[in-house]
Formats: structure tokens, sequence, C-alpha cells
């Protein structure tokens, strides 16, 4: 398996009750996955895909993902709700003398 160099890429393992194995994935390519009996393997899997898909990629001048960490975020973004919710989360932010804003702030983190 190859692995690319300066490797950005978002990873996680997990455990897959259905296979009954690790399940190693990455972010930016969520149709991707490794399945091993250990999480160090399911990452080294995981790695070893996602390079060869990179490496194919670029060799039929497709574009690569950019990872999610090299990434510049607005920090603004548009949540469509019921309008019984957005009129309850108003008044909500009104009663604790906060922004809208600031309230959905909080919940998000949360």
């Amino acid at each position: 398996m190859k692995t690319i160099q300066n490797d950005r890429y978002t990873y996680r393992v997990t455990w897959s009750e259905d296979d009954q194995e690790y399940v190693g994935l990455c972010a930016e390519f969520p149709s991707l996955s490794w399945l091993s009996n250990s999480p160090e393997a399911a990452l080294r899997g995981i790695r070893g895909v996602v390079a060869e898909v990179v490496a194919d990629l670029e060799a039929s001048h497709d574009p690569v993902p950019k990872p999610l960490a090299s990434r510049k975020f607005s920090g603004k973004f548009m949540v469509r709700i019921p309008p019984d919710v957005h009129r309850d989360l108003t008044v909500e932010a009104a009663e604790a003398g906060v922004s809208l804003n600031r309230l959905a702030t909080v919940k998000l983190a949360h």
C-alpha cells in the first residue's frame, strides 16, 4: 500500500459491530473504508487506500479533495428551521439577553 507524503486528511477509526472489526474512515473520502482486526491496522489500511485514490486522481488529472485541516472557513453557514423553532429560539435568546446568533452558537457547541 502506498502512503501520501504530507498526508493531512482527517481519519477516524471506530468499531463496527456489524463487521466485528475496526473500520478506518476518511472524512474527505466518505465512500472509502478499511476493515481490520486492530485499530492501528485499520488506520494504516485507510491511509493506504486514500493514497492509491489520490495517485489515481492525480494521474488522470482529476481534482483531489483538499484536506479539511487546510481549508479556510468563514464561520458562516445557513440553517433552515421551522418557523415555530425560529420563534422559540428568538424568545429564548431575548430572555437570556443574548443575540440569536450567540444562542445558536452555544447550542451548536454542546
